[in-house]
């Protein structure tokens, strides 16, 4: 008996069939982490529609993630990405409703590596000029090598570079840039002593010096819900439990604060006082007085992260400066103000704390880049640093005003007056769709899911006004604003 002829595959212009370049598509999304395990995929017809294919290419791409072990088929429902991590499907219940019997926040947003992945990738694309409004940074073309430069020069003419080159340098820190940024500290009334502050690879080693150097796999740190991704993540991976409170207009939520302050006892709080990630907001002084007050009666320390400050005016006082370093560690960042990848940033902690901190430095990485730091503390008796401060918040806000209009002309809503770097915004649909459908035309937002320590889903979205100006990327968020809204 002869066998029916296979119907042939539709192919592109290039004759690859479509099914195979579709199926590519979705595993690159599913590679990159940008789509969740347990996330269901787009049904056959609104994919077809979205791709511009018919819905046999879309089963046939489908059926190919399912045999690759990518995506699972359920029945009736569609299909649904499966974990990684695990041999069974993601997304299939627990038995005995453990999903929703457990601890907030306990397993760290992975998507928000997949974030980092992604704005590393396009920021070391040669010639990228491709604006990315969900990365966390300047564009590189706002930054002034030119300071940076001259610093190195003068290094290499009086032969500081060959000498800081030679050894391992201060474990601490370059004493000159440490005493540097005391005296910018004590402008800002915090009065540290240098032996008290600790030079970081950015404010992201600085969290993760406090987190190994003070807490233990199982303690509980309270995190701002929203709040910034990658401390999440960091404080997960190292085991510890995730405790979320609600970041508001005045500051977090100190109701929230006490009552986990009683139930879990937690060991520390991270917080941002000025310049919040991601809603750009400062708490108020009454709320920040109150906060320091449930830290001192319940022993608990806090992380203040302050690495966003530097690109907005003057904001409220500090708490490590209503505190004066008692029960606070201040974490800061140089990176944003001069070159993201020079990596420099502080740790200012109490006195009974560093020894500890600066052992764990020693373990995990010696010492500080000492040829780096050197040429920034050139910077900072220059004036340099000041200068090229005042300049990014001048154009910042000229950015900035262009943004917001353009982001109010879509339909955005802003949670907070908009000021400072980001903007926390409301877009009336899924995030996470909107991410997928906008990462599929090559632009890059970070959906609110990110900024949620609980990772749920979210009509809201981080904003970078400084990479917010093109109008391409207006139209086709207004593109996929339809899409997801239909």
């Amino acid at each position: 008996m002869s066998r029916a002829p296979s119907v042939p595959r539709p192919r592109d212009a290039e004759g690859q069939a479509l099914h195979l370049r579709l199926a590519q598509r979705l595993r690159e999304q599913l590679r990159q982490q940008c789509t969740p395990p347990g996330t269901r995929l787009a049904s056959v017809r609104a994919c077809a529609r979205e791709h511009g294919v018919n819905p046999q290419t879309v089963v046939a791409a489908y059926d190919l993630l399912q045999a690759q072990g990518l995506v699972e088929a359920r029945a009736r429902q569609g299909f649904f990405v499966r974990s990684p991590a695990h041999g069974g499907p993601a997304g299939t219940p627990e038995p005995g409703g453990a999903r929703e019997a457990r601890e907030p926040g306990i397993a760290a947003p992975t998507q928000a590596l997949a974030l980092l992945r992604a704005g590393l990738a396009r920021g070391g694309e040669p010639g990228a000029a491709r604006a990315m409004p969900g990365c966390g940074s300047l564009p590189a073309e706002w930054l002034q090598a030119s300071p940076l430069a001259q610093a190195l020069r003068r290094l290499l003419r009086e032969g500081g570079a060959v000498q800081a080159a030679q050894g391992y340098g201060c474990a601490e820190g370059d004493p000159r840039l440490r005493a540097q940024l005391a005296r910018l500290l004590a402008e800002q009334e915090v009065a540290v002593p240098a032996p008290q502050l600790l030079l970081c690879n950015g404010a992201t080693q600085a969290l993760d010096l406090v987190a190994r150097s003070l807490l233990r796999p199982g303690d509980a740190v309270m995190v701002e819900q929203p709040g910034p991704p990658l401390a999440f993540a960091q404080l997960a991976r190292q085991g510890l439990r995730l405790l979320p409170v609600a970041r508001g207009a005045q500051g977090p939520d100190l109701a929230r604060v006490s009552h986990w302050a009683r139930s879990r006892k937690p060991r520390l709080m991270v917080v941002s006082a000025r310049m919040h990630n991601p809603t750009g907001g400062d708490i108020a002084t009454g709320c920040a007085h109150q906060l320091l007050e449930l830290a001192r009666e319940h022993d608990f320390l806090i992380a203040e992260d302050d690495g966003y400050a530097a690109l907005c005016d003057r904001g409220p006082p500090l708490l490590s400066a209503m505190d004066g370093l008692r029960r606070t560690l201040l974490l800061g960042s140089l990176s944003q103000l001069l070159a993201p990848g020079w990596r420099v940033g502080f740790l200012a902690a109490p006195a009974s704390l560093v020894e500890r901190l600066l052992e764990t430095k020693l373990l995990a990485g010696l010492a500080s880049p000492a040829l780096t730091e050197r040429a920034l503390a050139l910077l900072f008796e220059r004036g340099s640093v000041p200068r090229q401060a005042a300049a990014l918040r001048e154009r910042l806000a000229r950015a900035r005003r262009q943004a917001v209009q353009a982001a109010r002309h879509q339909g955005c809503r802003f949670e907070l007056a908009p000021r400072g770097l980001f903007g926390w915004v409301d877009t009336g649909v899924d995030t996470e769709r909107l991410a997928l459908r906008l990462h599929e035309r090559g632009w890059l937002i970070a959906p609110g899911r990110l900024f949620d320590p609980e990772a749920r889903p979210s009509t809201r979205m981080r904003l970078n006004f400084a990479h917010a100006q093109d109008p391409c990327f207006w139209s086709e968020y207004a593109r996929a604003l339809r899409a997801c809204a239909a």
